[in-house]
């Protein structure tokens, strides 16, 4: 049974820094692409960033390119969400997910 948890959220306020995880199993880790997803209020699901298998290739929405940074250990079998220069529009749940599976969010909000 793939199983996903993220965790790693929190208040910080706007300019400010988090680091999400997400911890995996239940399946073969390293084989598979991860994606970050959010979910702000009132929104739709949002996807954030993924990263490939082997950790080598990266991809990121325009809302978050040059702030986020997605990153894996395939060891841990953990993939991160480096999350700098926070504004409030990046208050959300964020969830982690692979294949059709999808973790519990971890919520971030971004406030003064």
């Amino acid at each position: 049974e793939v199983q996903l948890q993220a965790s790693g959220g929190g208040l910080v306020q706007p300019g400010g820094s988090l680091r999400l995880s997400c911890a995996a199993s239940g399946f073969t880790f390293g084989n598979y692409d991860m994606n970050w997803f959010r979910q702000a209020p009132g929104k739709g699901p949002e996807w954030v960033s993924a990263i490939n298998g082997g950790g080598g290739s990266t991809y990121y929405s325009d809302s978050v390119k040059g702030r986020f940074t997605i990153s894996r250990d395939n060891a841990k079998k953990t993939v991160y969400l480096q999350m700098n220069s926070l504004k409030p529009d990046d208050t959300a749940v964020y969830y982690c997910n692979v294949l059709d599976s999808w973790g519990e969010g971890t919520l971030v909000t971004v406030s003064s």
